[in-house]
């Protein structure tokens, strides 16, 4: 199978990396402090900006936003040199990392909301946290105890915080929202990455009659993969009432 192109679009840009064969790549404070010393580093050479970030045992999670068309030199220039701090650190040899780097282009704001959530909440999925802002390793709790300031200058996790945005968790309807996306297939228009979808929202809602009928419709376009929120602006309604709609619909899968 063909490896999925990078994008390099200036923007908001999710990466995750993890360990060869998922095994530990911090296994003392210092290789934490280590790899966020080279992402303070890589982002001052590099000009991008950290917005989110989560550091686990054998993985890690970054949300940068980037202002020129260099994410496979930030992301080469984090990996190649937290390797070498690694394997010089542990006296070991070979690749760290189990293979490149994945990386998705964020270009809707739905997604940049559930994304922030998905990173933060990590350590509460994993077990090892009850709460945002308690994992010592995750951009929420730096910016509540005022740590690594340099690393997350600019950052909207400040302002997400002070908003109370995580005081709620994601849900079905946001998970399965996430996973469309990932599995989304784009191509470049006018030098722009954009979601291919198999049928135009017309078709999706023609002949819809009862609300109940709209409501299957709406899930069946998302499967498309639209965004909700251009479900929304379709259909005239609020990005609100269309999560409300498929969060009712997860719920009754539930049952």
């Amino acid at each position: 199978m063909p490896r999925r192109p990078r994008i390099e679009t200036i923007g908001f840009h999710h990466i995750i990396n993890r360990g060869v064969a998922r095994e530990d790549i911090f296994l003392k404070e210092e290789d934490y402090k280590a790899f966020l010393n080279i992402l303070h580093v890589s982002k001052s050479r590099y000009k991008f900006t950290v917005h989110s970030l989560c550091l686990m045992s054998n993985h890690y999670h970054l949300l940068i936003e980037t202002s020129k068309e260099n994410l496979s030199t930030i992301a080469r220039q984090i990996n190649s040199k937290y390797a070498q701090y690694f394997n010089k650190e542990y006296e070991r040899v070979g690749p760290l990392w189990q293979g490149r780097f994945k990386n998705w282009y964020v270009y809707d704001e739905s997604y940049l909301y559930i994304l922030f959530k998905y990173i933060e909440e990590n350590p509460i999925k994993a077990n090892i946290s009850t709460k945002v802002g308690s994992y010592p390793w995750c951009s929420s709790t730096f910016a509540l105890q005022k740590q690594y300031s340099k690393v997350l200058e600019s950052s909207y996790i400040f302002t997400l915080l002070k908003d109370g945005f995580f005081d709620t968790f994601l849900n079905e309807s946001d998970l399965e929202e996430l996973q469309l996306f990932h599995k989304s297939v784009y191509k470049n228009v006018d030098k722009k990455p954009t979601r291919m979808k198999q049928t135009s929202l017309a078709v999706h809602f023609k002949n819809t009659k009862t609300i109940v009928q709209r409501n299957a419709k709406i899930v069946e376009a998302l499967k498309d993969g639209y965004m909700q929120t251009e479900i929304a602006k379709y259909l005239k309604m609020t990005n609100a009432n269309v999560c409300r709609i498929l969060s009712m619909n997860a719920k009754a899968k539930e049952r």
